[in-house]
């Protein structure tokens, strides 16, 4: 039996959305369909990292104080350039950068929107062959149109974002982003060079067996996590169990099981670093609109993680995201109800 399965790109895919806005100007479809151009640009580097002088460290510290890898340089560079020489975007935020880049032209200027993205997410992975990833968000600006962009466009909550999401480069290629209309994945088609609608309208399951979290930082966890850790170690099949444990170590690879497969992922704060480590805005805030979108649950221990106030654009934070009912039983260890 021959199933006749249209293939749907992701030009494809943002056009048709727009028919249902007859009203849509098509910016935020064409800054998504910049973004997948950059992403398969970084693609083809990630794919011949091994083959030339591309593996290993750029011999810099980045405004985290991270050591700077040679693929981190150019997917900056991919995504800053192609979305400076599109029409969609009035400026943008990298995790690489100290400060925002402001697009000050006639056509960015008069654009709607401004991107926060962190181009190479779990770069230290990179030169041992797994996952890595890019994570962006976008913003509707708060600066009026028809002027330059300014710093208050990017530090909003990241409640305020009209889109995020992230590329994970792995077996294959995918591209996962979310609107407030749902969350769709998008699988690179090598023979065609195009994104395709692969995972359409993803739902996050309300429970899953896996939970991600690095173990070797147990004991500087602060105490509710560490019971929370401890209770899904002891989950049986009477009560919802068993777990296991799932850590890569690269933010996107353990969101995109976890979204796809049901899970809970988990960075708390550490003793020498009690305000967390991942980034509010290139890492956390986009994540967590995803999830949420999916029907999942994200906070920062204490409150909805999408209702923060950022207060510098490199802003850290603990960070804690996965299924519902999952997210639910955590919150009542971190509140001492359990």
């Amino acid at each position: 039996m021959i199933i006749n399965r249209r293939v749907q790109t992701l030009d494809e895919f943002t056009i048709q959305q727009l028919r249902d806005f007859p009203k849509a100007t098509g910016e935020l479809s064409s800054l998504l369909r910049d973004i997948g151009l950059a992403a398969k640009r970084v693609n083809v580097e990630v794919n011949k990292a091994g083959l030339v002088d591309i593996l290993g460290d750029a011999g810099s510290m980045n405004v985290q104080g991270e050591e700077v890898k040679k693929l981190d340089i150019f997917a900056n560079n991919q995504f800053v350039g192609v979305l400076r020489h599109g029409i969609s975007c009035a400026g943008i935020g990298s995790e690489e950068l100290d400060d925002v880049v402001i697009f000050d032209d006639e056509v960015s200027n008069a654009s709607k929107y401004v991107c926060l993205f962190d181009p190479l997410d779990g770069s230290s992975n990179i030169d041992v062959n797994v996952s890595i990833g890019t994570i962006f968000s976008v913003y509707r600006r708060v600066s009026e149109l028809g002027k330059p962009a300014t710093e208050a466009d990017f530090l909003q909550p990241g409640v305020k974002q009209v889109a995020a999401g992230y590329i994970i480069y792995g077996s294959s290629t995918m591209m996962v982003y979310a609107t407030r209309r749902g969350v769709n994945g998008f699988t690179l088609d090598q023979s065609i060079g195009e994104f395709t609608l692969s995972h359409p309208d993803i739902k996050c399951p309300d429970s899953g067996k896996f939970y991600s979290v690095n173990h070797g930082n147990f004991f500087q966890y602060e105490e509710n996590v560490r019971k929370y850790i401890n209770e899904c170690q002891k989950k049986t099949k009477e009560n919802g169990g068993p777990y296991t444990q799932r850590y890569i170590g690269s933010m996107v690879a353990d969101i995109h099981r976890n979204l796809i497969k049901g899970g809970i992922f988990m960075y708390p704060a550490v003793l020498d670093k009690p305000k967390g480590k991942l980034r509010v805005m290139y890492e956390c805030n986009p994540c967590a609109f995803i999830i949420e979108v999916a029907g999942g649950i994200a906070t920062n221990g204490k409150q909805r993680m999408l209702e923060v106030q950022p207060t510098g654009l490199h802003q850290r934070t603990p960070f804690f995201a996965g299924s519902k009912l999952m997210m639910e039983e955590l919150e009542s260890f971190l509140k001492g109800t359990e």
